[in-house]
């Protein structure tokens, strides 16, 4: 991983099991990636959070997805989780987080989701799912939100459309089912972390 600018690329890691998941973030951490979330509805997710933050916690970030309630940042929290990703945007979700020290990237769909998430807190959007919301979206977004708040596409974006969303404006990227699936092959993993990083890191 770079020692200067982060890649800000956040794997989703949905369906992975404990006894895997450091086989499956070893090439992901190697790529270059920023963050790895595990989402809540894996198996035993704090068990794997923990085991990635023992192994890789001083090199990327680690949190949970898919983070619902109040009660369960308060439980990535005391599992050691540092990032928290919803789908939806959900103001006591996210001032929890912000609460406990932990970085809160809220889901949002539409500007008024987005601003609500601004006022709760976050400074980091989950545009979520990109693919309905579309590039020229995120920038109508980008042109009334407050200054220095970060728009992260997720859903439907990989290494065939990174640069695209990079020279578009946004912040980062969050990879699911592009990158991991349940059930996959380290070392499969492993290529396409390199596909995506290489992709994102060359643009215009």
């Amino acid at each position: 991983m770079p020692d200067t600018v982060p890649s800000n690329l956040i794997a989703i890691l949905r369906g992975v099991r404990p006894d895997e998941v450091l086989d499956i973030a070893e090439g992901i951490v190697a790529a270059g990636f920023s963050a790895i979330e595990v989402p809540l509805n894996s198996p035993d997710p704090l068990t794997s959070i923990a085991a990635l933050i023992e192994k890789f916690g001083d090199k990327v970030d680690i949190g949970a997805g898919t983070v619902l309630t109040a009660d369960q940042v308060r439980d990535c929290a005391q599992a050691g989780a540092r990032i928290i990703v919803a789908p939806n945007t959900d103001s006591e979700v996210i001032s929890t987080a912000v609460e406990l020290g932990l970085t809160p990237y809220p889901g949002a769909a539409t500007p008024t989701e987005a601003f609500a998430a601004v006022k709760a807190g976050a400074t980091k959007v989950k545009l979520f799912p990109s693919s309905a919301v579309g590039i020229n979206g995120m920038k109508a977004w980008s042109e009334v939100l407050p200054a220095g708040t970060e728009l992260f596409p997720v859903g439907g974006v990989g290494a065939d459309n990174a640069a695209e969303w990079r020279n578009a404006g946004a912040a980062g990227l969050g990879l699911g089912s592009s990158l991991y699936r349940r059930g996959d092959r380290p070392d499969d993993v492993r290529v396409r972390a390199e596909a995506i990083a290489s992709a994102w890191a060359h643009t215009n």
